[in-house]
């Protein structure tokens, strides 16, 4: 169980490879002995990551995951249990793609929408049975803020995000009287492999800094954080701009 000061001692990532769930790991691992279940599929990146964890100290375990497999969610999230509690869920897997392809061609808009939201449900509710079941633990579910106000420049994306956001918004409020809390994470653009060679946006970040602000979100049992948290009030301004305005904005 997540101890007295907010340390878990398990923790299943749900996108094994994930550039910010790794680094939300790490800054939980510190230099406690922590269980860690990996979930992606199986690649080099996901051997490297287990040995960077493993460097840590990390007892790590990996399990075949693949997004868009839906039927094969709750068997993975099964056998992530298996091996005893999870404290805490990260769920932080995803694509990007490509907008224009996004809104022009069905079967891509379709994966993108698998992925990015209909994946993120399945595994939510699976994990979410799990978690009653055991009566404690925590999930995090990396959202964006291209899911507040969609932008012509990647509304497809946003549009996926903004449905995530709120299954797991409304996850939130569903688990609380179960003793399991969701944490919401909303990053502005984040410097990882998925970004590399895009204009950084105002207020861009890390990984690291992400993760710091994920951490201390679940220690602090808070529902919904922006990373980084300036971001909050652009996001404010810009949700409340008329439409006419708002579509000015560079993409």
């Amino acid at each position: 169980m997540i101890d007295a000061v907010g340390n878990p001692q398990s923790i299943l990532l749900l996108g094994g490879t994930s550039e910010i769930g790794l680094a939300v790991v790490e800054a939980f691992a510190g230099d406690r002995p922590l269980r860690v279940v990996l979930a992606a599929r199986p690649s080099d990146r996901l051997d490297a990551a287990r040995a960077r964890l493993e460097a840590r100290g990390c007892a790590v375990e990996t399990l075949p995951f693949d997004a868009e497999a839906l039927d094969t969610h709750a068997d993975v999230v099964r056998k992530a249990f298996t091996g005893g509690d999870i404290d805490v869920a990260i769920v932080a897997f995803g694509l990007l793609g490509d907008n224009e392809q996004a809104w022009t061609d069905v079967s891509y808009a379709a994966r993108l929408a698998q992925v990015n939201y209909t994946a993120a449900v399945t595994v939510g509710v699976a994990v979410a049975e799990r978690m009653r079941e055991q009566g404690h633990g925590a999930i995090v579910a990396f959202s964006s803020v291209a899911g507040e106000r969609a932008r012509r420049s990647n509304f497809v994306y946003g549009s996926t995000k903004a449905g995530l956001d709120a299954f797991y918004s409304g996850l939130t409020e569903a688990l609380r009287p179960h003793g399991v809390t969701v944490t919401v994470v909303r990053p502005g653009f984040v410097h990882t492999r998925m970004t590399e060679g895009m204009r950084p946006a105002p207020l861009s970040t890390t990984p690291e800094a992400v993760a710091a602000i994920t951490v201390d979100a679940v220690r602090r049992r808070r529902e919904l954080v922006w990373a980084p948290a300036p971001v909050r009030f652009v996001m404010s301004v810009l949700r409340h701009l008329p439409r006419s305005v708002f579509r000015r904005i560079p993409g």
